[in-house]
């Protein structure tokens, strides 16, 4: 290749990289479309020829630049990606419903793993290699090339990149990069979901991706936590199992305490003071002029009308079903609670149900209660119920917050829709997350709140029985 003059110009060896990955597709196409050759046989053949082609690739990363110089490897990395992600897209356009994933998968898959092998000179360009993968894979998200998405999801999700991706990153840099392939993944899934059109191709990516979630759960629920604001944002409000997944989470060196321990003193937990961690950068969705508003309502309740008006500011639109900013509304909710717990403890107080109530915060909580159609109610009632999580400051505020709505709602239409918002969450499959236990359960244990002397409760056996 060198005696070729290959490595001269940076458009040969584009053009070189492109006419092998070619040459390699096509062979694949010819053999996996052969009925004479048997299918175990032909996927056989087809990983003979990408792994040779990715061995070429790893024997010219592991020769290419001085042994100090690592910029000149990383380059030829992001080179062979983008040249192989671009030929996927086209590949993707002209055969459409005809396009094979399993050479591409294949080479990613093979090119990952021998990069991040146990290599001085591998191991030396690990982040900036996981880097380019991610770049790559965020290029083919499911929305460019649907055809790739079943090997686009377990590419993202296999055990090598996550892991080296989450846990071997220094200072979590690798953790945005995996948030955004996880946004771009849900925000494909959205639509089918908000429409409850699952079929059969859709439901089992939507199952592998549960999978990944319970993985993550299980493996990096730090992640999660960092995280929830912004993939409960892009998670449609009926998909209660995905969001509960990714709500039950709680850092790995806390022990929760048993939501079902008779006269459970939240407030008396050593953890329950401290504020959670929160990546996502949420109050830049609330536009600077409507944040100066409330920043203003808070500190001295004025302008007067800013309540009054605050329902028009959320509304996008007339649509049934697609009224309202929902990104808006939970950017504005974690915005009001988190003021209200940093002035609550600026007055030596914790949360409670009496020192939250006749606040600023909690007028405009209340207002929204009362001022919001039923479709809008249950965006702010989920964005509320989206902080009920691992014992934190958040969670407790909120839980404090959500069951002094119930007792201060003043039809009992609104305190129905608190109750649904809760059941709906706690009715699937496990995980529940454990301040949504503890607020449904204060809710029908305590007599303050007269749970069991409403009408709603006893209209269908199946709600009576379950609580």
């Amino acid at each position: 290749l060198q005696q070729q003059g290959i490595f001269k110009s940076e458009d040969l060896l584009s053009r070189f990289f492109r006419i092998s990955i070619e040459m390699c597709v096509e062979l694949c196409y010819r053999t996996l479309n052969d009925p004479s050759i048997n299918p175990t046989l032909a996927r056989a053949k087809c990983y003979h020829t990408m792994d040779a082609f990715v061995r070429l690739v790893v024997v010219l990363v592991r020769f290419s630049g001085e042994s100090t110089n690592n910029v000149t490897k990383i380059n030829l990395v992001n080179k062979v990606l983008g040249t192989v992600a671009h030929v996927l897209v086209q590949d993707h356009e002209v055969h459409t419903t005809e396009f094979h994933q399993l050479p591409y998968h294949r080479f990613f898959i093979m090119l990952l793993t021998d990069l991040t092998t146990s290599d001085p000179v591998f191991e030396a360009i690990i982040f900036p290699v996981l880097q380019a993968f991610g770049s790559t894979y965020q290029l083919l998200k499911p929305s460019r090339a649907p055809g790739f998405a079943y090997s686009w999801l377990e590419l993202v999700s296999h055990r090598i990149f996550i892991t080296k991706l989450l846990l071997h990153t220094p200072q979590k840099k690798g953790w945005p990069m995996f948030q955004q392939l996880l946004i771009s993944l849900f925000k494909f899934l959205a639509p089918f979901l908000r429409n409850a059109e699952l079929s059969k191709p859709t439901h089992l990516l939507y199952k592998g991706t549960l999978r990944v979630l319970l993985v993550l759960l299980h493996d990096f629920p730090e992640f999660l936590c960092d995280y929830h604001f912004a993939f409960c944002d892009v998670i449609p409000p009926n998909c209660i199992q995905m969001r509960n997944l990714i709500l039950s989470a709680f850092p790995r060196n806390m022990r929760l305490p048993d939501p079902f321990t008779p006269s459970l003193k939240v407030e008396m937990l050593p953890d329950i003071a401290h504020a959670p961690r929160i990546v996502s950068n949420y109050e830049t969705i609330i536009p600077d002029n409507l944040k100066k508003d409330l920043s203003e309502y808070i500190k001295a309740r004025s302008p007067v009308t800013f309540l009054s008006e605050l329902r028009s500011k959320l509304q996008i639109s007339t649509e049934p079903g697609n009224q309202y900013n929902v990104s808006l509304i939970n950017a504005l909710v974690l915005f009001v609670g988190t003021q209200a717990i940093a002035y609550i403890h600026s007055k030596g107080s914790t949360p409670s149900t009496s020192t939250i109530a006749y606040t600023a915060h909690m007028d405009i909580f209340q207002h929204l209660l009362v001022d919001l159609d039923t479709e809008g109610r249950y965006l702010f009632l989920n964005a509320i119920a989206n902080q009920l999580r691992y014992p934190n400051s958040h969670t407790h505020y909120f839980s404090c917050a959500l069951l002094s709505l119930f007792a201060e709602a003043n039809t009992e239409a609104i305190q129905e829709q608190i109750t649904r918002v809760l059941l709906e969450r706690l009715i699937v499959n496990r995980p529940h997350p454990w301040g949504l236990l503890i607020t449904f359960i204060d809710l029908i244990k305590n007599p303050t709140y007269k749970f069991w002397s409403h009408e709603f409760v006893h209209c269908a056996p199946e709600i009576e029985k379950y609580v």
